[in-house]
């Protein structure tokens, strides 16, 4: 399928989305979200991929959304529309792994759009913040919600009301971002990891992904509860008693997805 504002590529059982609006800093925009819900949809589709990295540029993730297309919007457009809602979402509905490379700015919708990812990658240079309150507005698609989850109520709220950008390594320290790695690596880290990912077995990663998830809709007691339930679901799993046999043994696992 032909995009025009992401670009897709394959490397070996990794699916490679990167964000491609250069002269807006990959705003995100209507069209853009259409490329990226049909892209991951392909990915999700195609057996031979494992996990996938969603990045952008080196100067941005994405800085938001496209404002030149929601600035002459008024509240019965917004609504009747429900904008900002369709397709946004989409990547927190795949089941193989999304991981975020984040190099440059990562702000409103583009912060957000790297927390509905399974976890972020950041290069030193990544910028974080929800800098909606500055042009009148707050943030529309997860900034108020995902971000006290990742980094508590006190910074969430501070960044929220005074549109602070957030550097790489206060990201890290905060549990925004699972590393910092430097720019120059950042897409080939991004890769390994994701192979690695890749080569676990399909069915354990998903459920694995999915119990992970559950521990933020949920209660404690219940996620356990959740969580003991799929890992008695796996001894149903060839390649739960492939890895076991493989560690017994003191050899590499061959993993069927099954």
């Amino acid at each position: 399928m032909a995009y025009e504002h992401i670009l897709v590529e394959t490397r070996g059982n990794v699916g490679l989305i990167t964000l491609n609006r250069p002269k807006a800093l990959n705003a995100l925009c209507a069209g853009l979200i259409e490329d990226l819900g049909n892209a991951l949809d392909e990915m999700e589709a195609n057996d031979e991929i494992g996990a996938i990295v969603l990045t952008g540029s080196e100067k941005a993730f994405a800085a938001g959304a496209d404002i030149k297309e929601m600035k002459d919007k008024e509240y019965i457009d917004v609504y009747m529309e429900n904008f900002i809602t369709k397709g946004w979402e989409h990547v927190t509905t795949c089941r193989k792994p999304v991981v975020a490379a984040v190099a440059g700015y990562a702000l409103g919708g583009g912060c957000e759009m790297a927390m509905m990812c399974d976890f972020i990658l950041a290069a030193d240079t990544a910028k974080f913040g929800q800098p909606e309150i500055t042009i009148g507005t707050i943030a529309g698609a997860g900034g108020t919600q995902r971000l006290p989850r990742y980094v508590g109520k006190s910074k969430a709220m501070e960044m929220n009301l005074t549109g602070r950008i957030m550097e790489a390594d206060e990201a890290e320290r905060s549990g925004l971002v699972s590393r910092i790695i430097p720019a120059d690596d950042l897409i080939d880290e991004a890769i390994t990891t994701a192979q690695k990912i890749a080569n676990m077995s399909r069915p354990v990663a998903m459920a694995a992904k999915e119990a992970v998830n559950r521990a933020f809709e949920t209660t404690l007691k219940e996620g356990i509860l959740f969580e003991r339930r799929t890992f008695h679901a796996t001894f149903a799993l060839e390649d739960r008693k492939e890895g076991m046999e493989a560690f017994a043994a003191k050899r590499q696992p061959q993993f069927k997805n099954r």
